[in-house]
């Protein structure tokens, strides 16, 4: 259900997969944004309001700064 979908968070994905290396758990965070990604592009296609649902970021990186190497 939709509401199961936004109670997933990236802990629950890491806890699904028995755990995650520590290099990996970035990863975990990906699942939990496009999952709630998907919700968002669902609920605009269908123009409902999903309660705490929140757009997502155009970019999954635009709060982190630009490394330089």
């Amino acid at each position: 259900s939709i509401q199961e979908a936004m109670a997933i968070t990236n802990k629950a994905v890491m806890e699904a997969l028995d755990g995650l290396p520590p290099v990996k758990v970035h990863c975990s965070l990906l699942a939990e944004e496009a999952i709630h990604a998907a919700l968002w592009d669902y609920a605009e296609k269908h123009q409902i309001k999903i309660e705490g649902l929140e757009k997502p970021k155009s970019d999954i990186h635009e709060e982190e700064e630009e490394e330089e190497y």
